[in-house]
């Protein structure tokens, strides 16, 4: 077990809540705990999927157990019922903390034009409106 890895203690908590798998043939080459010790271990050091450690298995198997679980919602129904089971516990404590603070941008930051920017060498991105002719023209009164 590598620094960072699930726990005996961890494992059993989470076990019960993971899918069970109900296909028929060969068993699976590695396990949910191998395969979601490697899906942490990638969250949690940001590194890309192809450069995850060998000792979670290939990592398209790794990533692929990911991305099913994150389309289904199985990640999010595991959330919910830790969530569940630990404000049961008493050991959420959901008190919200506004933060009033403003931050204010300097006053280059705001994206307006500055004096004398305007130079006869660039010019203006937009085309002149074009003429009218004939029938087009104002009637002059």
């Amino acid at each position: 077990m590598a620094r960072g890895d699930l726990t005996d203690a961890q494992w059993a908590v989470l076990e019960p809540l993971l899918p069970q798998g109900i296909k028929s043939g060969r068993p699976p080459l590695h396990t949910k705990r191998q395969l979601i010790n490697g899906i942490r271990f990638r969250t949690r050091t940001g590194i890309p999927w192809r450069d995850l450690p060998g000792r979670y298995g290939p990592w398209e198997t790794v990533y692929g157990l990911f991305r099913r679980w994150q389309r289904d919602g199985t990640w999010h129904r595991i959330l919910e019922q830790l969530q569940a089971r630990a404000d049961a516990k008493g050991l959420i404590t959901w008190d919200i903390s506004v933060d009033s603070t403003i931050a204010r941008a300097h006053q280059h930051a705001a994206g307006a034009r500055k004096r004398g920017t305007c130079n006869s060498s660039h010019p203006a991105a937009s085309s002149p409106s074009p003429t009218t002719m004939g029938s087009d023209a104002p009637a002059a009164g």
